[in-house]
């Protein structure tokens, strides 16, 4: 007998995925990293208006983790190190792809009255 498991589950694969792509800073390093490929944290941060180290290095070891980006450390003076994104977050990429245009829709979508809040 196939065990039902409720969405809202902790073992809800949705939402397992949602947590390896959310929040406030990750879609925003991804997207960079696919626009711009392998980039040193400095150059990335820069990238990122507004963000921490503390908040970059905490997101950037979370996608790592989750297998969505790759961190390449060379054995230079001083020390050289990349991230870049993964195999993983390119069979990703046609999903966002259909989220933003699902998202770009909900825009068109509203009253006019209620796209003025």
């Amino acid at each position: 007998m196939n065990e039902h498991v409720c969405p809202c589950t902790a073992a809800c694969p949705l939402q397992r995925a949602m947590n390896a792509i959310g929040g406030r800073w990750k879609m925003s390093i991804l997207c960079s990293l696919s626009n711009d490929g392998a980039t040193r944290y400095n150059d990335l941060k820069r990238k990122m208006n507004g963000i921490s180290n503390t908040m970059l290095a905490k997101s950037l070891k979370e996608l790592e983790a989750d297998g969505l980006v790759k961190r390449t450390e060379y054995v230079e003076v001083p020390i050289r190190v990349e991230y870049e994104i993964t195999d993983t977050f390119h069979a990703l990429m046609p999903i966002l792809t259909e989220l933003a245009a699902w998202g770009n829709g909900l825009n068109r979508n509203r009253p006019a009255e209620d796209a003025a809040e």
